[in-house]
C-alpha cells in the first residue's frame, strides 16, 4: 500500500488503528480512478501504472495485455493506494513499491507481511 505520509500516523500503534479505516472505502466515489486520489499519491500512481497497468477503470490496460502478470489490480482512495499483484511478481512488485514510493516522497507499508514494514519519506520502522 502506499499512502499520503501527511494523513497517516507516524507511530506504529496509531498507524495499525488508522490502517484497518482505510480498508472501509467508504469515500464517494469509484476506487478505480486516480483522479480521486490526492497528491502526492497522484503522481507517483500515474508513473507507477506504467510499469504494472490497472487491471479496471479508466485506466485499464488493453484486452491485449490479459494474461500479463504486471496487470494489477488496485483501490485508490484519496490518501493510501492499495496494490494486489501477481504472487509470481511479489519480489520485484516490492522493491518497485519501495524504489518509487521513496522517489516520490509518499508512505508505503507492507500489507502482506506479518509485522509488514511502514515507511515514510523520512521514517521507517
Amino acid at each position: 500500500m502506499a499512502f499520503n505520509p501527511a494523513a497517516a500516523p507516524r507511530s506504529r500503534e496509531q498507524f495499525m488503528k488508522w490502517y484497518p479505516d482505510q480498508n472501509e472505502q467508504e469515500e464517494p466515489h469509484s476506487y478505480d480512478n486516480p483522479e480521486n486520489t490526492d497528491s502526492p499519491l497522484k503522481a507517483w500512481l500515474v508513473e507507477f501504472m506504467k510499469e504494472f497497468p490497472a487491471m479496471n477503470g479508466p485506466c485499464a490496460a488493453g484486452d491485449d495485455m490479459i494474461d500479463d502478470p504486471h496487470v494489477t489490480d488496485y483501490s485508490m482512495g484519496r490518501d493510501v493506494v492499495y496494490c494486489c499483484f501477481a504472487w509470481s511478481l511479489a519480489e520485484e512488485a516490492y522493491q518497485k513499491m519501495k524504489e518509487s514510493t521513496a522517489k516520490h516522497s509518499v508512505g508505503f507499508y507492507n500489507v502482506s507481511a506479518d509485522d509488514g514494514e511502514i515507511a515514510f519519506p523520512d521514517l521507517k520502522f
